[in-house]
């Protein structure tokens, strides 16, 4: 049920590579294409300890995010110089940017120090929202490793920050901004509805009368990436809780969820670098709007909050966490894992006896065949193992259809890979 078109790869999650992965990164391909992007992702996943390295090295994240402007002026130098190596005749022809063009654009889109200070001083509290939309003054709660320091403005503006950085981490800030557009733009809607309205109608019908209920049932969501899946389950009126590795989505979604203050606040270019498979110069420079919903006033449930670390390392596995959760969803994850049973495991400690686990997405392996970490463990399971393993864990199929979805597709690309996603509910059995 998992089966893939010929060119789709592994569906990406964002993550820090390991040194050995990143030397492979960095000595692919610089040329963009949706498959080769989506390959570079998926295999720039990490063990549980490179995580506490990516939580150690967030002014290393930080600084990405601010070069990310100069990174793109070195990507329009090579494009520059390319163009130079023509033929008197060949130069007749238009080069595929107006590169003047796309630099006084990009000027005008850095965030000057004004709008950083205006970001630390943003009133949570806005007049025109209810304060139960807002948890500790903010639309959304993180928590863990780095998170629990609060960042100012005078942080990100310390000249130290304003370092070269590898051209490995510049390409995980052009993915987050693609993720950006698949969770926060209007042009993401269609692949949402794929992804994430399954799982929310299956949430709504499964818990019919959590209004009435003085406690909302909670739900876990873990590889969260920006957060908006975690953000339409409390709107169902859910205590949902998101748990996400990546530092560089946390920033992000950190970002967009508490600092937003009207919809369609800020523009980003997100196709700018992608080259190949661009119908026209106004596809590949054509902005996108963000966010596409205002999170303070989208009717949040009290307890909305992002965990910010590895699934198997953080509290989750704590026997405190033990039978907490009404639900777990799971959406584009449990084939990021080296070990998916472990993953499976988890899932049936922290679900109540009678709560659901609903879950979406292929089986795409991220540490399969990965060049140079052959020796590497990787636990690659068919469908119908990892359905024998949730049945060990206690689960009992709902449940069961195959979706046809995308991930992160450009929808004006000539290319996009579809993947045939199985779609899920099974429900934990009482002990008996």
């Amino acid at each position: 049920m998992n089966e893939m078109t010929s060119t789709e790869e592994a569906a990406p999650e964002m993550v820090t590579a390991t040194e050995t992965e990143t030397e492979l990164i960095e000595k692919s391909s610089e040329v963009y294409d949706e498959e080769e992007d989506e390959k570079i992702h998926s295999q720039s996943q990490k063990k549980p300890v490179v995580a506490v390295l990516e939580a150690k090295s967030l002014p290393d994240i930080i600084s990405a995010y601010l070069n990310y402007p100069d990174a793109a002026e070195e990507d329009l130098k090579k494009w520059e110089t390319s163009y130079q190596k023509l033929s008197t005749a060949h130069k007749a022809f238009e080069p595929p940017l107006d590169l003047s063009k796309y630099m006084s654009q990009r000027k005008t889109r850095v965030l000057s120090i004004e709008e950083l200070q205006r970001m630390e001083g943003y009133d949570h509290s806005l007049k025109n929202y209810s304060a139960d939309t807002r948890i500790n003054n903010k639309t959304c709660e993180f928590y863990g490793g780095q998170f629990s320091v609060s960042l100012s403005s005078h942080d990100f503006l310390d000249s130290s920050l304003q370092t070269h950085v590898p051209l490995v981490d510049v390409d995980k800030v052009r993915w987050v901004m693609r993720n950006i557009v698949r969770d926060w733009g209007a042009e993401g809607q269609t692949t949402r509805d794929e992804c994430y309205k399954p799982i929310l109608e299956e949430l709504d019908s499964l818990f019919p009368d959590r209004q009435k209920e003085s406690t909302p049932p909670a739900c876990l969501v873990p590889g969260a990436g920006l957060g908006r899946l975690a953000l339409e389950i409390s709107r169902l009126g859910f205590r949902s809780v998101g748990n996400e590795i990546s530092y560089y989505m946390m920033i992000c979604s950190n970002f967009i969820l508490n600092y937003t203050q009207v919809l369609d606040e800020w523009t980003v270019y997100p196709w700018i670098y992608t080259n190949c498979n661009s119908l026209s110069e106004n596809d590949q420079l054509r902005p996108v709007s963000i966010p596409d919903i205002h999170p303070a006033s989208a009717g949040v449930t009290e307890g909305f909050s992002i965990c910010c670390g590895d699934f198997l390392e953080v509290l989750f596995n704590e026997s405190s966490h033990a039978g907490m959760w009404d639900a777990v969803v799971t959406c584009f994850f449990i084939d990021t894992t080296r070990n998916i049973i472990e993953y499976i495991e988890t899932i049936s400690k922290v679900v109540k006896d009678g709560g659901v686990w609903i879950n979406l997405g292929p089986l795409c392996y991220h540490f399969a065949d990965i060049p140079g970490l052959e020796n590497e463990m990787s636990i690659e399971l068919s469908l119908e193992d990892v359905k024998r393993v949730a049945s060990h864990y206690g689960f009992e199929i709902e449940k069961e259809r195959t979706i046809d979805t995308t991930y992160c597709a450009n929808p004006r690309s000539m290319q996009k890979n579809r993947y045939y996603s199985v779609f899920w509910t099974m429900r934990k059995k009482c002990a008996t």
